[in-house]
């Protein structure tokens, strides 16, 4: 009798989180705030003593869409603070890597965003105009980020990113883990219980 491979990763919550057919009841933020925090974006290619984390990331992404939609909902914050979440399962695949891997990475991404969004009382699936705007911010915080960090130009920035309204200005300021891992919960904590 053959054992089919294992599709499920042991949590250090201890939940096992099955990656085929993931579950709400199986995600806890504590999980992911460990995992985003550990989840060095640009590959790890970043100046500074430590690795920008996915957490760090999706914090400044939040506070880019707060500021530029003031009006906004707790859970469209919430919903623009997790957009990365699965990442803490299948870590931060640059676009390109992404492209290259096709449909099937990006169904298996969404099934797990739907869990996430279930767990935390949002809507499985984020609206076409909320996806924008949160697409927005996180695109003009990998502006500052490929400026500041990942040693790229101003033009090239412009080049492959959409440069960021002159009213946001954004300091880039890779933490050690603990720190960031501390930043996403202490964000999330606000959101959640506002």
């Amino acid at each position: 009798m053959t054992v089919p491979p294992r599709a499920w990763q042991r949590m250090l919550s201890g939940r096992r989180l099955d990656l085929l057919d993931p579950s709400p009841f199986d995600v806890e933020i504590e999980d992911i705030a460990r995992g985003l925090a550990r989840v060095a974006r640009w590959n790890g290619q970043t100046q500074g003593d430590h690795a920008f984390s996915v957490a760090e990331h999706s914090v400044i992404v939040e506070n880019l869409f707060s500021q530029l939609n003031p009006k906004a909902s707790r859970e469209d914050r919430l919903t623009a603070l997790l957009h990365d979440a699965a990442e803490y399962v299948i870590g931060d695949m640059i676009s390109p890597f992404k492209t290259a891997l096709g449909l099937d990475y990006k169904s298996f991404e969404a099934r797990l965003e739907e869990a996430i969004h279930l767990r935390f009382g949002l809507p499985a699936i984020v609206t076409p105009t909320l996806k924008k705007k949160i697409k927005a911010c996180d695109i003009y915080c990998a502006w500052f980020e490929a400026v500041q960090i990942a040693g790229f130009t101003i033009d090239e920035a412009n080049n492959f990113f959409t440069k960021p309204p002159n009213t946001l200005n954004i300091k880039i300021e890779p933490h050690p883990v603990t720190r960031a891992e501390a930043l996403f919960l202490e964000r999330f904590n606000r959101l959640y219980q506002d």
